[in-house]
């Protein structure tokens, strides 16, 4: 089973709190937004106390095509993601030649040649290294990136490394005032983090074992949910990348989705209350009600409430910054169960199974 080592978080320069951001928006909106308490309401009913942006925020007003925010995109990306990586390896020791396996994701913005690609001119990964690049995920990457990176990583002596970097802000539509936009401009953050994780038959996972860092991943699990494209994801158009979110997740959350993780669990054993930590994608505060309540763990979720309100909703970088305070906690015990979860388009959800090893 693979083993997932450690993390790291980076950010960009300039964070705000709601408040701020609040009115930079009712000033760049202008006599477009008819109601600004609506949206100070919206803003509000987040339980977001700030979130880091790509730009400062006096730049967004100059960022008005696509092609524009695009290329901001890259140039931030590639900043945070050269810095992770660099920080990462020197926590952990690992050179970056030596990694076989490079996955990226991200959701916010396009880059051909890939971002993982272009982070080869930047940082001297091998060149036969196994490039991944994924899209479309959205919110769900998080989790199904360290699943499908665990699925490479099986019963094998490779390292690899899991890239993800989302720029949520960069995405703004200044022209949609429609209540989804409202929503999502009140509740999306930008981050980037980097996991690495190696196979079973990799001498540091022996390591990582005795020395008690980081833990196995034990299975993974994934949960599509049929005739559901209009519950989460982008359209697009010739101002960029266009929200799709509706109400309708938390039904989802409350049903379907934890009525997979139940399954999912059973499958080894186990039940929701043998859970120490829960490691959730901090979808929105109605989400994290209805995921408890259909799991039957009141206040399980409180580390994605948290990451929330301090960092807003990262898309897929939310669940991996939860993860990596979990593993620099210190608090997992050893024997202890973990679940790391997360939700996106199509709809689907995503599960990896954690254990702390004794």
């Amino acid at each position: 089973m693979p083993y997932l080592l450690g993390s790291e978080l980076g950010f960009p320069k300039n964070y705000y709190n709601q408040e701020a951001l609040l009115e930079a928006l009712i000033e760049l909106w202008g006599d477009s937004l008819f109601n600004p308490d609506r949206l100070r309401a919206f803003f509000q009913n987040m339980n977001v106390d700030g979130r880091y942006l790509a730009l400062p925020k006096e730049r967004y007003a100059e960022v008005r095509d696509f092609g524009s925010r695009n290329l901001a995109f890259r140039e931030v990306a590639l900043e945070l993601l050269e810095g992770v990586v660099s920080r990462l390896a020197s926590q952990t020791e690992i050179a970056a030649e030596e990694v076989d396996v490079l996955l990226s994701t991200t959701v916010t913005g396009l880059a051909v040649p890939t971002l993982e690609a272009r982070l080869m001119n930047r940082i001297p990964f091998s060149p036969s290294a196994r490039r991944v690049p994924l899209f479309g995920l959205g919110c769900l990457a998080g989790a199904a990136g360290v699943a499908r990176l665990s699925d490479m990583l099986r019963g094998s002596a490779d390292i690899g490394l899991l890239l993800a970097v989302e720029l949520c802000s960069l995405t703004l539509q200044l022209q949609d005032i429609s209540i989804a936009n409202l929503v999502a401009t009140g509740l999306f953050g930008d981050g980037a983090a980097a996991v690495l994780m190696v196979g079973d038959r990799n001498p540091m996972a022996a390591e990582a074992v005795r020395s008690g860092k980081g833990c196995k991943i034990v299975a993974t699990r994934s949960a599509f949910f049929p005739d559901s494209e209009d519950v989460m994801g982008w359209e697009f158009d010739h101002n960029g990348f266009q929200i799709v979110l509706n109400n309708k997740v938390p039904q989802y959350a409350t049903g379907v989705v934890s009525d997979a993780v139940r399954t999912f669990l059973g499958d080894h054993g186990l039940e929701p209350r043998d859970i120490a930590h829960w490691l959730a994608h901090p979808g929105g505060p109605k989400v994290m009600d209805a995921l408890e309540e259909g799991l039957g763990v009141p206040g399980a979720l409180e580390r994605s409430r948290t990451s929330l309100a301090a960092l807003g909703n990262l898309s897929s970088v939310s669940v991996l910054a939860i993860l990596d305070e979990v593993l620099k906690s210190g608090l997992p015990k050893p024997g202890d169960w973990g679940v790391l979860m997360a939700m996106g388009p199509a709809f689907c959800a995503e599960v990896v199974l954690l254990k702390w090893e004794p």
